[in-house]
């Protein structure tokens, strides 16, 4: 697992797989109920396998330590 965050536009990626190639995620799904400030995004392979996870508005919903600790992406 590995966790990106760009401070900047405040996004947060959590990886479960070391390596997602280009047009492997082929759907996001939408998970409701993490915060008011925050959208977040199960990305999932053809076969149904979570692949990552993808946090708007990640200070809102994230542990700040977690946030602190990410490489920055941006």
């Amino acid at each position: 697992m590995h966790i990106e965050y760009d401070r900047e536009n405040d996004t947060a990626y959590v990886s479960l797989v070391a390596h997602i190639a280009d047009g492997a995620a082929v759907r996001q799904i939408p998970v409701a109920g993490v915060g008011a400030d925050a959208e977040v995004f199960l990305d999932v392979d053809a076969s149904g396998r979570l692949l990552g996870i993808e946090v708007i508005g990640a200070g809102g919903a994230l542990p700040a330590e977690v946030l602190e600790q990410a490489p920055s992406s941006g």
